[in-house]
């Protein structure tokens, strides 16, 4: 067990650290490519992990994977992910009970995520609504992640410095996006390339995770 000093505020990603979801969107990229008639080996896939909807279809485009316009691959790729989402999803090891300490203990907790807002919707009625004080969403800060201000937004509504906050993150690029808000960063890796470092603790479950 790990355990981490109080934060002032907690602020959490959501696919693959909340809710496993994250590999429900990487099924969603391989089923794509599939249709395209290619091949979605693990090296292929690792840029999509905790992408947006519009960045994953920026690099399929831009990457000569399909010859559809970037408008039609967005819309496919929402469609798919939105409705493996709404299939249900299964709350992660340790999330629920690590969110319910933050709150008896006081903390305020903001969702942060890069998925789009009626998908971040539907897994806040499947987490609680009433566990967190705030939430953002893709295309609700001026830039996404791996850029700080979903964390900076997040922190800056709870009224609380980044530098005080811990952010949970499971990929490399939410993760720098933690880290370059200035965060202190709880990592559950769900891939390779979270390095560890000062501000950086890495467990492989929630549940691993005490206050």
């Amino acid at each position: 067990m790990v355990t981490l000093p109080v934060p002032a505020a907690l602020l959490c990603d959501m696919d693959g650290t909340l809710v496993d979801t994250e590999h429900a969107w990487l099924d969603v990229v391989r089923e794509f490519l599939a249709a395209e008639g290619r091949l979605a080996p693990a090296p292929l896939l690792e840029p999509f992990a905790g992408a947006t909807i519009a960045v994953a279809a920026d690099l399929l485009v831009r990457n000569q994977l399909t010859a559809r316009p970037r408008d039609e691959v967005a819309r496919v790729l929402d469609k798919a992910f939105t409705e493996a989402v709404a299939g249900g999803v299964t709350v992660q090891p340790g999330a629920l009970a690590l969110l319910d300490r933050v709150r008896e203990l006081g903390v305020p907790t903001a969702l942060v995520t890069s998925s789009e807002r009626h998908v971040a919707d539907l897994v806040l009625d499947t987490l609680g609504r009433h566990r967190f004080d705030a939430s953002f969403a893709e295309g609700e800060s001026e830039r996404g992640k791996p850029f700080p201000d979903p964390y900076l937004n997040a922190a800056s509504s709870l009224g609380v410095d980044p530098s005080l906050c811990l952010a949970v993150e499971d990929t490399p690029t939410g993760a720098s996006a933690a880290l370059a808000a200035g965060c202190r960063l709880l990592a559950v890796p769900s891939l390779p390339g979270i390095p560890k470092g000062p501000r950086t603790t890495l467990v492989r479950s929630l549940a691993e995770v005490s206050f």
